[in-house]
């Protein structure tokens, strides 16, 4: 049996950073040499709609692409429209005497770009097509996921937890759940960030509820870390199983940024169903600006959720919207690590 789960002694941050930084190479150049979008934008700012649609871009496309720009100091929006930087305006528009465009083409055919402009074009994570193999990262009806196959989910659930084990102490210390009695794992994976708010609350019991072949390593880390009997593993299809009843407190750790607007807004709203009065949803994610202008390290990932998910990442503002539309009632954002921070809402 493992000891109690504790908080890193140095940020692991940077390295996540330098993971993803690859994500603003493939966004830049699609940008330039693949759908010209800074000419697009020459003679001055234009409907962020009519760009879109000139782009040739579904919305999440477009929001991954643009934000990231934007992050890179390349674009800015003003009043719904979007124009162009001093910055990219001196260096990216054709013809300029200091163009430096034609360089960043250089990388247009590597095959990491155009994969990259692949997704954008098809809004499609890979491995959602049968000629890609068909195993995509998360689960739906319509694509062969990975996550319902023994190993591969077992892979990707424990890969998944070495970010988790780095965030999870700082959750658990920073949310105090001293008055709940039952809480919700939604999407929990391998029951890490259940497993250290146990911990942290003796009083406290919780229910990890995901797919049937992840469940098998939440098992396992419950039994490690000596919080089984406090512990269930519930097999179940957060969108189409029932909520389980008699819940105080739901936590969507990790899970929104998988799925795109509708699934989110219906998430959220099936999770404040199952809630009593004074019930908490506890939203732990990133967050980009209000303004969908960075940060940057948060737009990069959203690029590689885009590229992986049926999501990306949102910024406050929309959690928050989505939260009254169910009912709650949101606060602030508490940081945890790792670009991450937990929003807390509470059901009126």
């Amino acid at each position: 049996m493992k000891t109690s789960l504790s908080a890193p002694t140095r940020d692991p941050t940077p390295i996540f950073e330098h993971f993803r930084g690859s994500q603003s190479t493939e966004l830049l150049t699609a940008a330039v040499a693949h759908f010209g979008l800074f000419e697009r934008l020459a003679d001055g700012a234009v409907e962020r709609d009519a760009l879109r649609g000139g782009l040739g871009l579904a919305e999440r496309p477009f929001v991954v692409l643009t934000t990231a720009l934007a992050a890179m100091g390349l674009l800015v929006q003003r009043g719904g429209k979007l124009d162009l930087t001093e910055l990219s305006r001196e260096h990216l528009l054709p013809g300029g005497e200091f163009f430096v465009g034609d360089y960043i083409r250089l990388a247009g055919e590597s095959p990491s770009v155009v994969e990259m402009v692949e997704r954008l074009r098809t809004n499609r994570p890979a491995g959602s097509e049968p000629e890609e193999g068909g195993a995509a990262y998360i689960y739906r009806d319509d694509i062969e996921s990975a996550m319902e196959e023994e190993a591969s989910a077992r892979f990707l659930t424990l890969a998944l937890a070495g970010r988790a084990r780095n965030c999870a102490p700082l959750l658990a210390e920073r949310l105090p759940l001293a008055d709940r009695r039952l809480l919700l794992d939604v999407g929990g994976g391998s029951g890490i960030y259940s497993i250290a708010l146990l911990q942290r609350n003796p009083g406290l019991r919780a229910i990890v509820w995901e797919r049937p072949e992840v469940l098998k390593v939440a098992v396992e880390k419950a039994a490690e870390y000596g919080v089984a009997e406090r512990l269930e593993c519930r097999e179940g299809d957060m969108f189409a199983d029932p909520v389980p009843a008699g819940v105080d407190t739901v936590l969507l750790s990790n899970v929104l940024h998988d799925w795109d607007v509708p699934q989110c807004r219906e998430l959220v709203g099936r999770c404040a169903a199952a809630l009593p009065p004074g019930g908490k949803l506890l939203v732990h994610d990133v967050y980009l600006t209000d303004a969908l202008d960075g940060p940057l390290a948060v737009a990069l990932y959203s690029a590689s959720l885009f590229r992986l998910t049926l999501g990306r990442a949102y910024s406050a503002a929309e959690h928050r919207s989505w939260m009254r539309e169910a009912g709650l009632v949101p606060g602030d954002i508490v940081d945890t690590l790792i670009h991450c921070g937990v929003l807390t809402s509470t059901k009126r």
